[in-house]
């Protein structure tokens, strides 16, 4: 586990859009899965810049969708499907047949999950996973206890979930109580992973992230353990009190 320590939220971005531009630079058809939530989305922002500047394509990219609020269909405001269709499928032109989705609004839950999952592996495993770190640890909706071979499945989201997405639709009775997310075994086998982490209220679980022996307690610790894992938090993530300590690059 490579951990950069970068000034601000910015910084975070420059450089998350950098390591994922180097990717698609070098493998135009490799298979990502992208976090929506607001980590990642300045990062988007910047590869878009990007595009328009006809300095990356995305549209060769196989795109997974991470997770999903379980009972929404792709038009709902609160859609993640429709915040990831927004925030970088449309606004760098991938295509709608190499996306591979996790439909909330679905009759059949567990048949979706067992079809993503064959999906990932006819694809060869993700290249790259694009992930935010959840207040309780949790990658996308992998909420604690999670084992490590955890696969695509249906999940009730924890209080923390429910109250930290809250802000983002006007209320707690907004957010659904149950959610499909990819699985620990997919995401902890990915190529490459980049763990994107900004903000002092972030300290405290970021360190029990990358400090503590992995366990089912704390989803994301399991990275420890995990192949070319990187981690880009800024200096109020990492201090706690955004206490300028100098920048810090190094493997743990």
């Amino acid at each position: 586990m490579r951990i950069e320590i970068v000034d601000d939220y910015q910084a975070v971005n420059r450089a998350a859009a950098s390591h994922i531009a180097a990717v698609v630079a070098a493998k135009p058809t490799a298979s990502i899965v992208l976090a929506t939530g607001s980590s990642p989305m300045g990062t988007y922002q910047d590869l878009v810049a990007r595009h328009e500047r006809n300095a990356f394509d995305a549209t060769r990219l196989r795109v997974f969708q991470l997770d999903a609020y379980l009972g929404l269909g792709r038009e709902d405001r609160r859609s993640l499907y429709r915040w990831l269709a927004e925030s970088f499928l449309t606004p760098l032109g991938v295509p709608d047949d190499h996306v591979v989705a996790l439909p909330g609004d679905t009759t059949d839950p567990d048949a979706v999950c067992l079809a993503f999952d064959a999906a990932v592996r006819e694809a060869g495993g993700f290249d790259l996973s694009v992930l935010g770190l959840g207040p309780n640890g949790h990658l996308g909706f992998n909420e604690p206890p999670a084992a490590p071979d955890s696969p695509t499945r249906v999940v009730d989201l924890s209080e923390e979930s429910i109250i930290s997405n809250a802000r983002y639709w006007g209320g707690l009775d907004q957010v659904p109580r149950r959610a499909l997310t990819a699985g620990l075994a997919s995401l902890l086998a990915a190529r490459e992973t980049l763990l994107l982490v900004s903000g002092a209220h972030k300290h405290g679980i970021l360190r029990r992230t990358v400090e503590e022996a992995p366990s089912p307690d704390v989803p994301a610790s399991y990275l420890q353990v995990a192949a070319n894992v990187t981690v880009i938090a800024d200096r109020a993530a990492w201090d706690g009190d955004g206490a300028h300590l100098g920048s810090r690059s190094g493997d743990r």
